[in-house]
């Protein structure tokens, strides 16, 4: 058995091709964590014509506001409103920092969505405020939450960096919008040819 392991030298002389091929062997097979392929390509066809059927819906709907919509209007729960949203805010914060100290990866998730809430919150805020408030809010939004938004959202995209160049998914200098997902929904089986020939002994 010890015969056919790796040495820390024959790990460090295989090149960056050969390291992912080896990960990929090595990593749990798709079979024993998710439903069948047919089914994971049903439901991903069925979010993605959700996405694609929403965004074709709502671009008429955004003239249809622009249009329409009064310049001033009187809302209904405003305080809650707010209110509501600052909660909302500071559980994502509160989550984000406890998920941080503890090393979580779903820090990824919250603090991305965190930084999102505070561009929303900066955003609503500056168009929302009265002529009087509006100095007072576009210097929190320029100050404190774009900063602090950018902050967030950059250092969660940077750990995603990070995870996928680790694991071989992705070559520094390469931009993170090429990470491709794993196709979860290909047949289940190593990969073939000269790369998938590893020989592990």
């Amino acid at each position: 058995m010890t015969k056919e392991l790796l040495t820390d030298e024959q790990i460090a002389a295989m090149t960056p091709g050969e390291r992912k091929v080896l990960m990929e062997r090595l990593a749990r097979p798709l079979d024993q964590i998710l439903p069948s392929a047919g089914f994971v390509e049903w439901v991903r066809r069925i979010r993605l014509g959700l996405m694609i059927g929403g965004s074709i819906l709502l671009t008429p709907w955004v003239v249809f506001l622009a249009v329409t919509l009064p310049n001033s209007y009187e809302a209904r729960n405003w305080s809650l409103t707010w209110v509501g949203f600052d909660l909302l805010l500071v559980l994502l914060m509160v989550t984000t920092a406890i998920l941080g100290w503890k090393r979580r990866q779903l820090l990824i998730l919250t603090g991305f969505a965190t930084g999102v809430l505070l561009v929303c919150d900066a955003w609503f805020d500056v168009m929302t405020s009265a002529p009087d408030d509006i100095w007072v809010s576009i210097a929190t939004a320029v100050f404190a939450e774009l900063p602090l938004a950018a902050i967030l959202i950059g250092g969660t995209l940077r750990l995603i960096r990070v995870v996928a160049m680790r694991n071989w998914l992705l070559d520094p200098g390469t931009p993170l919008w090429q990470l491709r997902l794993p196709n979860l929904a290909a047949p289940r089986n190593w990969g073939t040819g000269a790369a998938g020939n590893l020989d592990l002994r």
